[in-house]
This record gives structure tokens, sequence and C-alpha cells, in this order.
């Protein structure tokens, strides 16, 4: 297999500066992705008031708990593609590749249907208050109609993770986050289209990254090139997928259930309890985020060696993230010491 100058070879050499190399651009997009949701906080709260800003701030777990099942199968596409690619498995990479895409548009057409139709069903069970139900279910019902673009950047993202590559996706990204900042302010400001334009902006942004990345795996040379003409299923590699992906899918999907509960209860307080702790949960984001950097930098290490007898000290180096974390200032505990239970502690003076 010739080796593409933007993968990165994690088979050989030195692994603590690929690591690093490797992980700053997704600390960075993880960053980013904080960054231009707390912008769509701050425009929809200043200039939609805080009822918009309670529908927005009501969808955050509830959307969680419907996704998280299929970006845990994006993962598995990527350990499986990974894995052929250490092995210089070149058939396999490329069968990942369009199994991969194939099952990310697949789900990400499902999530819209079900997402679209139970959106104000879900929202009544999870007591959303009267005078933001209007307003939170039209924003889900436009969000999920742009979540196969979102499924289908996250799967094809993660195939160019997979071969170490993880610069191109941030660039997409920052693209694709500042024209939604931009949007954010268009539609709200001048259109005064509140929550609707919020989760225009968002769908349109999230269509431009999911084109760019595609695009990128299209002019691939490499076994990583995709035939949108031959998209389709390969039962091997999607059996991998699946065994691999739905016990990671799984996994989320239990942690959101329990931001659901809370945040149903947050919800039983009222619209401007709901507004602050969305502005609240903005801001814990940034404390635990970068816990998943060390999990991405081990998850890809390993199955990139492709042959069971290599073994690299990288998982070892990977857990200097961990190691920061578990030592962050203690002023950083104290404030969350409990993920999205502190949030609402916040609104008290």
């Amino acid at each position: 297999m010739a080796q593409n100058t933007r993968t990165g070879d994690l088979t050989s050499g030195p692994m603590l500066q690929k690591i690093i190399l490797f992980s700053l651009p997704l600390a960075a997009s993880s960053i980013l992705q904080l960054l231009f949701n707390a912008a769509d906080v701050v425009v929809v709260g200043r200039f939609a008031g805080s009822t918009a800003l309670a529908a927005v701030g009501s969808n955050g777990a509830l959307i969680n708990l419907l996704v998280n099942l299929f970006v845990g199968l994006s993962l598995g596409a990527n350990v499986v593609a990974a894995r052929c690619f250490g092995a210089k498995d070149d058939e396999g990479v490329r069968n990942t590749v369009q199994t991969s895409v194939t099952l990310g548009l697949v789900s990400g057409f499902l999530l819209a249907v079900v997402g679209f139709f139970a959106a104000r069903i879900l929202l009544e069970l999870m007591s959303c208050p009267e005078d933001v139900i209007g307003l939170s279910t039209l924003y889900l019902k436009i969000y999920f109609i742009g979540m196969p673009m979102t499924m289908l950047y996250n799967f094809s993202s993660a195939l160019l993770r997979a071969v170490g590559d993880t610069r191109r996706p941030l660039f997409c990204l920052a693209v694709a986050g500042v024209i939604n900042v931009v949007l954010n302010l268009v539609f709200v400001i001048l259109f005064s289209m509140s929550v609707a334009g919020v989760a225009l902006a968002t769908i349109i942004s999230q269509t431009v990254s999911a084109c760019m990345v595609t695009a990128l795996l299209v002019k691939e040379k490499g076994p990583l090139h995709l035939d949108l003409g031959h998209l389709g299923f390969h039962a091997g590699v999607l059996g991998q997928i699946l065994r691999i992906g739905l016990p990671a899918g799984l996994q989320s999907t239990v942690f959101s259930l329990s931001n659901v509960v809370i945040q149903s209860a947050v919800n039983s307080f009222g619209s401007i309890v709901v507004a602050g702790n969305s502005a609240a949960s903005n801001l814990e984001g940034f404390v635990y985020r970068h816990e998943r950097f060390r999990p991405g930098c081990c998850h890809l290490h390993e199955p990139e060696h492709g042959r069971p007898p290599v073994r690299q000290p990288g998982p070892r180096h990977a857990q200097l993230p961990a190691l920061l974390h578990r030592h962050r200032p203690r002023a950083g505990r104290r404030c969350f010491p409990a993920g999205r239970t502190a949030a609402p502690l916040l609104l008290l003076r």
C-alpha cells in the first residue's frame, strides 16, 4: 500500500510525537465544536430571548440520546478501517469505505424519520414546559432533517482519521463552523427567524462539512477512494463494524439516557431554569470534553498495527492527557464535580 503524504504511519517509529501530532487536531476539533455551540447559545439568547434559548437547550440531551448509538457505529467504522490499513489490506479498506458511507447515509435517514415524526411526543415525555414545547418541536424537526448529512460527515471523517489524517476533517469543521455562526447572525438578527434560523444554519453548515469530507474521499487515489457509483454493504465488513460500534454506541446511549432524565427534572422548573441550564451546560462542556482525547488515540493506535505481534508503547503514551485531566485545577473539579447535575447550581445566586 502506497503511503499517502496526508496519512499518518502509527505502526512504527517513535510513538509519542506521532500521537501528539495526531491528537492535537482532534482536540482542536472538539474545542471548535464547543465554541460554535456556545456561539449558537449566545446568538439565540441575546437576540431571540430566554424562551428561544430554552427551546434550543432543552433538545440537547434528547438529540444526543438518539444520535450517540450511530456515532458509536462510526467509531466501529474507524477501527475496522484502521485495522485494514495497518495490515495493508487494500481490499478491506475499499470495502470498509463503501460500507461505512452507506451505513452513514442509511442511519442518517432513519434518524431523520424518527426524529421528525416523534419530536413532540418525546418532548412531552421529557416534561418540556408548555411555553417552550412549540419552539422546541420546530427546532428538533428542522435539526433532524439534516441528520443524513451529519451522519455522512461522522462516518467519512472517521475513515480519514483511521489512516491518521486528522487535519483535513478539522479544516472542514472549521469552515462549516464559521458558516454556522454567520448564518446564525443573518437568520436570527436580520430575518428574525428565532430557533428556526438557528436550526436551519446548523443543517446548512453540516451539509457543507459533509460535502467537503465526502469530496476528499472521492478525490483519494488509493484504497481510501470513495466510488459513489458502488455504494453498498459488504456483509463481513458490516458485521465487524456492528460488533465494535454497537457496544460503544450503547455505552454512550446509556450515559445520554441519564442526561435525559436530568433534563426532564430541569424542565419541571420552567423555561427560565431550562434557559439557565442551557447556558451553563455549554460552559460545562469545556471542563470534561478533553477526557475523550486519550481514548481516541488508544483505540486507533492498536488497530493500525494490524498484526498482533507488533507492540509499541503508544497506549502508554496516550495516557498523558488522562494524567493531565486527573491533576487539573481543583477549582474545576469543585465547579463541576458530577457532570450535568452541577449545571443547575450555577443558577443560584
